[in-house]
């Protein structure tokens, strides 16, 4: 094709975020200095954000082609501007976290946003190649992110654990990739929907294909049984890539997922959709139970970030145009929510310490202390238990509402008991911020520039958390354009 300015513009986010990471590389290279590496990271993912923003209202709704591997339309903006916005915090997070550490501090900067192309690449695909290749450049910088910090012991071994598991997962999906192209000749999404009969559905090499690409995105998204590597790499990694991972990795895997289900039907048989109702109870169940008698916090969230996936998976078991809008409005109020949470813990840790402050006796009596981080900490809890007046309870209300609509009562039946194991080790962290002991420090230390700048991030999020769940009208009306966009309506 003629790669003219017409056709690369809706590609100008990802081209300016990885004009970001260039330029983060050569001021690495020119001379370290924390801030100054750190502001540039900030300041271009901030003109990528207002990139995509402007490019969002400004270009036809209509889907555009930038190759036979990429497709920009009002879904692949939606979740850019979800992965940027992301992006940006956990950079804000980084480096009022990374401030005191006493090695090269830098080169995290360039691995968040090189990770995030990747996940823009990812949420444009039409094609199997660039769903691949975006997969792998938002990994592969993840795995040394998640082990920046190789001096701890538990960094170190979450990050070797992860990048095993996660070249498995994706060794799987390559080898699902290869045999649908064996059997239809293609790997865009609409071609092998379009080569895709009924006698090629039913054959074994589609049904082994199709398995081995769900295992990979089931691994990606912490769906169980694929699951187990998830708290030790939350626990393990620095609070800040925990953030990421649990933000931007599961956006845009979601995404690609959606985009896949919805332009190749045909993948989409009941046995699938059996398959992926299965996944999502087992998920419910196994993520809010494991997660009742845990005394770390990162590892709450890593099971609470199990059993949510298996929400969503409930969602898109459903069906329908309503499944789609709530996966977005359900993606979109996880991620303000998981972004709250690990913006506290990084606000509370430090890179100096052994282990970051994630067991719950860091938090006891926090209220005493830090009233505003346990303000927010106590919106990201009642949020994600789905409590009314937060975004998690139009979450959850559009995920039953879904639910009922297409009468799949036993899948909703999972959902309400999952949703009340969630409620008491999301009150129990709650309760536990409040506790006041004999002896304790009425103040902290005061904070430096870079924990102000993130203590102004994680506001900005409770305050978001607060008014979606107030008035989520803005946020319905986004949500329906961009599904109604995707799936040609």
């Amino acid at each position: 094709m003629n790669l003219t300015l017409e056709n690369l513009l809706p590609l100008l986010p990802v081209i300016l975020t990885s004009l970001t990471a260039i330029v983060v590389m050569l001021a690495i290279a020119f001379g370290r200095n924390h801030w100054w590496n750190a502001t540039l990271a900030v300041v271009g993912l901030n003109i990528s954000l207002a990139a995509t923003i402007w490019l969002a209202l400004n270009q036809p709704l209509a889907p555009q082609l930038v190759t036979p591997l990429l497709v920009v339309d009002p879904f692949a903006y939606f979740y850019m501007v979800l992965i940027l916005a992301s992006t940006l915090a956990c950079a804000t997070l980084t480096h009022a976290y990374m401030d005191g550490y006493g090695s090269n501090k830098e080169e995290i900067y360039l691995l968040l946003t090189i990770a995030a192309v990747g996940a823009m690449v990812m949420v444009c695909s039409r094609h199997m190649a660039s769903f691949f290749i975006g997969l792998e450049l938002m990994s592969v910088p993840v795995y040394g992110m998640v082990a920046y910090t190789y001096q701890r012991k538990r960094s170190l071994e979450a990050g070797v654990k992860y990048m095993v598991l996660s070249a498995t997962a994706s060794a799987f999906m390559l080898f699902g990739m290869a045999l649908l192209y064996a059997l239809t000749g293609t790997l865009e999404f609409q071609g092998l929907a379009q080569a895709t009969t009924l006698e090629v559905v039913n054959s074994p090499l589609s049904i082994m294909g199709v398995g081995m690409i769900l295992i990979g995105l089931a691994f990606k998204l912490s769906v169980a049984p694929f699951h187990l590597w998830t708290p030790d790499v939350y626990e393990g990694a620095p609070a800040p890539v925990g953030a990421f991972l649990a933000s931007v990795g599961k956006i845009s895997v979601f995404a690609v997922l959606l985009r896949w289900l919805i332009e190749t039907p045909s993948a989409y048989s009941m046995a699938l959709r059996d398959v992926m109702a299965v996944l999502a109870v087992v998920s419910i169940i196994a993520g809010n139970v494991l997660a009742l008698n845990q005394n770390n916090l990162k590892r709450i969230l890593a099971y609470s970030s199990i059993a949510h996936m298996g929400y969503l998976l409930a969602a898109v078991v459903s069906g329908g145009v309503l499944a789609i809008q709530t996966v977005q409005i359900y993606l979109l109020t996880y991620v303000l929510t998981t972004l709250g949470a690990f913006g506290v813990i990084t606000l509370m840790s430090s890179p100096l310490r052994h282990d970051d402050a994630d067991g719950l006796f860091n938090y006891r009596g926090l209220f005493w202390r830090r009233p505003v981080l346990t303000a927010v900490m106590t919106v990201m809890m009642l949020s994600l238990a789905g409590i009314p007046l937060t975004a998690g309870f139009i979450g959850k209300f559009f995920v039953i509402l879904t639910g009922v609509k297409a009468e799949m009562w036993w899948l909703m039946a999972a959902v309400i008991l999952g949703s009340a194991i969630g409620l008491y080790y999301y009150l129990r962290v709650m309760v536990t911020l409040y506790m006041a002991t004999p002896g304790l420090r009425k103040h902290d230390a005061p904070l430096n520039w870079g924990q102000q700048a993130g203590g102004v991030v994680v506001m900005l999020i409770a305050g978001l958390v607060l008014l979606l769940g107030v008035y989520p009208q803005p946020m319905l009306v986004l949500v329906n354009v961009v599904s109604r966009t995707l799936l040609g309506g």
